[in-house]
């Protein structure tokens, strides 16, 4: 009999996992091989709508390849593992050849996946490794796992591999240099403002148009009830990046608690410290804490040093980390003629979710002042989805717009747009001379402000400006992700 082992400093010893240890376990973990379903808790979630581009990747069985799914903590890659496993059972798929496995169980402490996969394979009964799916989670808990799925991938072409993990930076940096030609990657990051109303059930408050929009590759939104869109949308900003936040009022009533406990400082106190070696944790987080706070406003790394009091020499490594883990995004700054600056010495971050500010935090009313910049980094996360889309903004001398489309092959803009949380501008459009400047300058015949909640088209002198509620926007941009 083969056995495993852990060290034990208590005893001084090695303490075996035995092989019948690992198998009972794994029997545990597969429900299913019995009673042909996955728990019941995991049944009465509704499944994420990424779920419908997440399935397919799992089902082609034609493409040699193992789906790495990755993400931020707690979006739901677990449950959407388990959602794949019950739609293959559903299918006919043979209960006792789907495998799950939670990597960061103790019994499989650095345990070679091919091994882990044979004892599946032995606790069916099985010899034949052929029609298998095989689903590993949270596999950064395995030291070189990318090496070990790719040669699973290449010795067993007849099983699907599938594989989940919080690290994001680990997950992606391994994928790239490791899995080349044999992974492929799928970010489900938090939740978008049109899955938080398909989620809640509140399609009914929204209906397409037939109007089109130049940033927007769908038809664009409008809704039957904005002052109800509005109360979900704020509820959005300050809670609604998680799954289960957004459905438990325990955690909506203290998300500090949930989310900065068991997203950001898991994050920053375990997960980044022990991928990167960094030993001032306390350091990490005063960067982050400062970075929440501002999230979208223009920094420098010399006030950045300044505000979190990190050297300069370290914040460029902490933000990449950060970004890696999908903590925050960085978007870089243009000129008023669309030109890219060969020093990046301004730039904007923002948080990939605003509700991590309210953890941090407080949550807002939507008449404090902080409102705009989460409404700005809100309109950010929907396109942060977009993985082929990169955001700009512009600033020069005595003007600023929000963010910028740019054609990659022209280098030219195609689009641009004004955030602003306030109906203002759509009573006084001539107040956007920044916006209305940019247009002018880069031949651009019309632009989006958002609003509250005006819906207005104005042609101000040459340029037509079609006024949006932002809520209405950021529905509209999230959808448009979901089936562009």
């Amino acid at each position: 009999m083969v056995y495993f082992c852990v060290y034990m400093a208590k005893e001084n010893t090695l303490q075996p996992f035995s092989e019948a240890l690992i198998m009972e376990r794994l029997r545990f973990e597969n429900p299913w091989w019995v009673g042909n379903s996955i728990d019941a808790e995991y049944r009465r979630l509704k499944p994420r709508p990424y779920f419908r581009l997440f399935n397919p990747l799992v089902r082609e069985t034609q493409v040699r390849r193992a789906v790495v799914l990755m993400g931020p903590r707690r979006v739901g890659k677990t449950v959407m593992l388990f959602h794949s496993i019950q739609s293959l059972l559903d299918d006919g798929a043979p209960a006792r050849q789907l495998v799950y496995a939670n990597i960061e169980n103790p019994v499989y402490n650095n345990m070679p996946l091919e091994q882990l996969f044979r004892l599946a394979l032995k606790a069916n009964g099985s010899v034949e490794a052929h029609g298998w799916y095989v689903f590993f989670d949270e596999i950064q808990y395995l030291k070189d796992w990318a090496v070990h799925l790719k040669v699973l991938v290449d010795s067993y072409p007849n099983t699907r591999f599938v594989a989940s993990g919080s690290a994001a930076a680990a997950l992606q940096w391994s994928s790239t240099e490791s899995g080349a030609g044999r992974f492929t990657d799928f970010m489900l990051p938090p939740l978008t403002f049109y899955e938080y109303i398909v989620l809640k059930e509140l399609d009914h408050l929204m209906q397409p148009t037939d109007e089109t929009l130049d940033s927007i590759p769908t038809a664009f939104f409008t809704t039957l009830d904005i002052r109800e869109l509005n109360t979900h949308f704020v509820d959005y900003i300050n809670f609604g990046g998680y799954p289960e936040v957004i459905f438990s009022e325990n955690i909506r009533s203290n998300p500090g608690r949930y989310i900065r406990s068991d997203i950001v400082d898991k994050v920053l106190l375990r997960d980044l410290p022990s991928l990167y070696g960094i030993r001032d944790v306390q350091e990490l987080n005063s960067l982050f804490t400062t970075l929440a706070y501002h999230s979208g406003n223009e920094v420098s790394l010399e006030n950045l040093s300044q505000a979190s009091h990190v050297e300069k020499h370290l914040l460029k490594k902490y933000l990449e980390y950060l970004e890696a883990a999908f903590l925050i995004r960085i978007v870089h700054r243009i000129d008023d003629t669309a030109r890219r600056f060969q020093r990046t010495n301004f730039f904007k971050i923002y948080l990939t979710n605003p509700s991590l500010r309210s953890a941090l935090f407080s949550p807002l009313q939507p008449t404090d002042d902080q409102m705009g910049n989460m409404v700005e980094t809100a309109v950010f996360a929907q396109w942060l989805h977009n993985e082929r889309f990169i955001p700009w903004y512009a600033r020069w001398k005595d003007g600023e717009v929000d963010m910028v489309g740019i054609d990659e092959k022209r280098l030219k803009p195609t689009w641009a747009l004004e955030i602003k949380w306030s109906n203002r501008f759509a009573e006084s459009p001539g107040e956007l001379k920044s916006l209305l400047q940019f247009c002018r300058k880069n031949s651009l015949h019309s632009a989006i402000a958002t609003t509250i909640d005006k819906t207005e088209r104005i042609a101000f002198q040459d340029i037509t400006i079609h006024f949006v509620p932002v809520a209405v926007y950021a529905y509209t941009v999230a959808f448009g992700t979901m089936t562009d």
